[in-house]
């Protein structure tokens, strides 16, 4: 099976990098990142706080290395965003039982009460950015984005195979 070319819709010749998908994507993705963090501001959260405490809540991390992938940020600057959490009181670090290398974080009381407002002001904004979309259309631009991106991870591992 031959591999599908390159999609051609645009020409080098005559590209207006404001009419690119790409574009408009980045100047979406940035009006809804100020939107969420002025929501977030609301509840005393910021950007480096509520990522971190929603992916303690939902199990996608459980250590510093955990959240450094999970952000795709490097160890240091996790910890010192751990650091934080930890002085205002929302994580507390947990030595493991079974590896005493290995320290867990979890959510204090506070941290539980702050999180819980995560969920409902993302998905408020989203539901802001979707005003006048059927869930039909919705269906359809969350199966178009999965495209553009599996098409991205086929570029990654392409360039990697080679």
């Amino acid at each position: 099976m031959s591999p599908v070319p390159a999609c051609t819709l645009y020409d080098g010749n005559c590209y207006d990098f404001a009419q690119s998908v790409g574009h408009q994507l980045f100047h979406l993705l940035a009006m809804v990142r100020r939107e969420v963090d002025l929501r977030m501001a609301e509840h005393g959260l910021t950007d480096a706080q509520w990522k971190p405490l929603l992916m303690l809540k939902n199990g996608r991390a459980a250590t510093a290395f955990e959240l450094a992938r999970e952000m795709a940020v490097d160890a240091g600057a996790v910890t010192r965003m751990v650091d934080r959490l930890q002085s205002k009181g929302l994580v507390e670090r947990v030595r493991s039982a079974s590896d005493r290398r290995v320290i867990h974080l979890r959510l204090t009381l506070a941290g539980e009460e702050a999180v819980q407002h995560v969920p409902h002001v993302l998905a408020a904004v989203n539901n802001d950015f979707l005003r006048g979309f059927n869930e039909e259309e919705w269906k359809q631009l969350r199966q178009l984005i999965e495209r553009m991106a599996a098409n991205g991870h086929a570029l990654q591992a392409e360039r990697a195979a080679a």
